[in-house]
């Protein structure tokens, strides 16, 4: 006979990216705090916690003070949940008891019940079904009923001391509708999780969530952004580069244009990042596609993670080049992806990214633009931070990662909205300039952390076949403040491409 299997020393709430932020789940038999405001997700994430113990078999208990079982059925049922076949529903006075003759003197009967008998029922409810996980929802409800500080500390106290005793792992849930300040469930809680909503002037409302406390268990700390969305909570995990390093070699990366590998000193490092710069319709786009393009054709994968630019319009434009970037995402050689600023958080984002480097082992990233990423994350602070981080792990995945910018002007003096050119490990430089009467365009590298480049400027034409550079601009002084001086001699001329160049 095969002898049962002991039961984990973590109870996990299955949701991956929360398990993975408390190092592996809730320590077993003891109680747990969380806490948020209205809406910030406390009763999905304390079913998916009940419904998570169902699937290894412990029973679950769900007692509630303020929803009815009815609410808390039809909630679960919008998420594609059954509740009435896992998990047990215990009202503490049922709607049905208001009308009973001892019910009849209040309709308020939670200000009215004694905490006494609210404490027996609980305990009734407990004995009768054993649970092996219990939700209590909510704590503000026997504040109330508790009415003094000390006297709600100690019913909480006895409340764990009992449920200890019981081998029953507790999520006590409170909206902090009662109390605001009142900590006394913190020191007594095992651990806390804490729920936040944040409502930006434009877009989607924004959650996340921080660990204030967990005794005894190492955990990842700050904020993590997650989502409500049917089926349940998902939370995606603060990216820390430095847990995910890999082994590879740094070879060159060339991009398949002989004059911008010579600019490039060869070409681009894999596993750096490089930032390409300036203003709107210099060609960023296509420039990175260019690196897209080189790593299909080495028969690796490459992804594109598109802000402002609506696909249609990008594949239709490329197509016109030659380029068949639809393609190459139905043949699944290109991962590519619209991304709304408006609705996603830099979390998720982050998540995606991670997703689609380890799922599909690609080599080559575009994120185009960071001032749609930036409109996601208006605190610049924290935007650097993110790059940062997101860099830091595409470099250690081996990943060569394109990022574009674009700067606020067209010619003359222009800025960024936000800096990060120290982050990146090669920044190229983009620029219009006016020459024989014409809007010319010019391109230059300006750092490369990885290795020596060329300090000349050179002249580039987007065409019908794609991108075209030309020889460096030896005869002209200038060029990049957008209305250069000839100081060549008229041969020089004849280093800009023609028109018709292709």
């Amino acid at each position: 006979m095969t002898a049962p299997t002991e039961p984990s020393k973590k109870v996990l709430f299955g949701i991956a990216g929360l398990d993975d932020i408390l190092g592996g789940g809730l320590t077993r038999d003891r109680l747990y705090l969380l806490e948020g405001e209205p809406g910030t997700g406390k009763t999905t994430i304390a079913l998916q916690f009940l419904l998570e113990g169902a699937k290894a078999g412990e029973a679950g208990l769900y007692i509630t003070l303020s929803e009815t079982k009815q609410e808390l059925c039809d909630n679960a049922a919008a998420h594609g949940w059954n509740l009435d076949e896992q998990i047990t529903i215990f009202e503490l006075a049922p709607p049905e008891s208001l009308f009973e003759e001892g019910q009849q003197q209040s309709l308020l009967y939670t200000s009215d019940l004694e905490l006494g008998e609210s404490t027996r029922a609980i305990l009734q409810a407990v004995e009768a079904r054993k649970p092996a996980r219990i939700v209590l929802d909510s704590l503000s409800e026997i504040r109330l009923l508790a009415g003094s500080s000390l006297r709600y500390r100690r019913q909480i106290l006895a409340l764990k001391h009992y449920f200890a005793g019981q081998g029953a792992t507790v999520l006590m849930l409170d909206d902090l509708t009662a109390d605001v300040l009142d900590k006394s469930v913190h020191s007594v809680a095992q651990g806390v999780i804490r729920l936040e909503e944040m409502a930006p002037e434009y877009g989607a409302e924004r959650r996340r969530l921080r660990v204030a406390k967990y005794r005894g268990q190492r955990y990842s700390g700050g904020y993590h952004d997650f989502t409500i969305a049917t089926g349940g909570v998902q939370v995606f995990p603060r990216l820390i580069s430095l847990e995910h390093k890999t082994g590879f070699a740094r070879t060159k990366l060339a991009s398949g244009v002989g004059e911008l590998d010579a600019l490039l000193g060869g070409g681009i490092e894999q596993g750096s990042s490089t930032l390409i710069l300036g203003p709107a319709g210099t060609g960023k786009s296509l420039l990175a596609i260019q690196y897209v393009l080189a790593a299909i054709a080495r028969g690796e994968k490459a992804a594109m993670f598109v802000f402002d630019e609506e696909l249609g319009i990008l594949f239709e434009r490329t197509r016109q080049m030659g380029i068949d970037l639809e393609a190459l995402r139905d043949q699944g050689r290109l991962f590519v992806a619209q991304v709304d600023a408006a609705e996603l958080s830099p979390g998720e984002f982050a998540h995606q990214v991670r997703a689609c480097v380890d799922t599909y082992a690609v080599k080559t990233v575009v994120i185009d633009s960071l001032n749609g990423y930036q409109a996601a994350m208006p605190q610049e602070n924290a935007l650097i931070l993110h790059i940062h981080e997101l860099l830091q792990y595409l470099n250690r995945q081996g990943a060569a990662t394109f990022l574009t910018i674009a700067q606020h002007g067209l010619v003359g003096d222009m800025a960024a909205p936000v800096d990060i050119t120290y982050l990146a490990d090669t920044v190229v430089l983009l620029r219009y300039f006016e020459a024989r009467g014409q809007v010319r365009r010019a391109i230059s590298v300006v750092k490369k952390r990885t290795g020596t480049h060329e300090d000349t400027i050179r002249e580039y034409r987007i065409g019908s076949s794609g991108l075209t550079i030309g020889a460096p601009l030896t005869g002209f002084q200038g060029v990049l403040r957008g209305v250069p001086v000839f100081v060549g001699q008229e041969r020089d001329l004849d280093l800009l491409p023609s028109e018709g160049a292709s």
